[in-house]
């Protein structure tokens, strides 16, 4: 396993720190050649346009998908990382379309609207778990393929697919390790013909 965080733009050093209370050293990508030998990337919060942009920038958009599809690349994406992965919908910024799913951006409003509470985990190994929600994307309808393991009210808010895990939430900062925990767990679980998103 080898696990790397972007850091183009974003909240990366939270994740990094995540992964080593787990005992993983976590590399920061930058550039394509950072992509060699990883297992899992962490795709983290920030602004999802400038993301978008610094990825094309610096050349990572395509060999991150293509490593994707191929079947040996795992991705979290954190708030911004998530619409980021989400289906194309024609609205900034453009879409990975790595996820099955919709994602909205800002859907909780601006910075001041910010918040955090109890979630409800629909799966074994993240009770207790506190959702940090910082102009915080909403999960909109989903593929067949995609579970939630956790909801705020009724909103799916951590949702797993094939090779992708997604929060429209901060793990990194809910004071548990757990989801970053279940992220190391998942092992070559896809088959690049079941990563196309329609």
């Amino acid at each position: 396993m080898s696990v790397g965080v972007l850091a183009l733009q974003g909240a990366s050093a939270a994740h990094v720190a995540a992964f080593a209370r787990l005992g993983v050293d976590a590399r920061e990508v930058r550039a394509p050649r950072d992509l060699d030998g990883l297992s899992h990337l962490v795709l983290p919060g920030g602004e999802s346009t400038t993301i978008h942009r610094l990825l094309e920038l610096f050349g990572l958009r395509a060999p991150l998908v293509e490593r994707f599809r191929s079947g040996d690349l795992r991705l979290f994406g954190v708030c911004a990382g998530a619409i980021l992965l989400g289906r194309e919908n024609g609205l900034r910024p453009p879409r990975l379309g790595l996820l099955d799913g919709d994602v909205e951006r800002n859907a909780y409003g601006r910075q001041v609207d910010s918040f955090t509470r109890p979630l409800h985990a629909e799966v074994d190994g993240l009770g207790g778990l506190r959702g940090v929600f910082i102009r915080a994307p909403k999960l909109g309808a989903l593929g067949d393929g995609v579970r939630v393991l956790a909801r705020d009210g009724a909103d799916p808010v951590l949702v797993e697919a094939p090779g992708v895990l997604a929060a429209t939430f901060h793990p990194e900062l809910s004071g548990s390790d757990a989801v970053h925990a279940r992220f190391l767990a998942r092992e070559v679980d896809h088959q690049p013909d079941a990563l196309r998103v329609v």
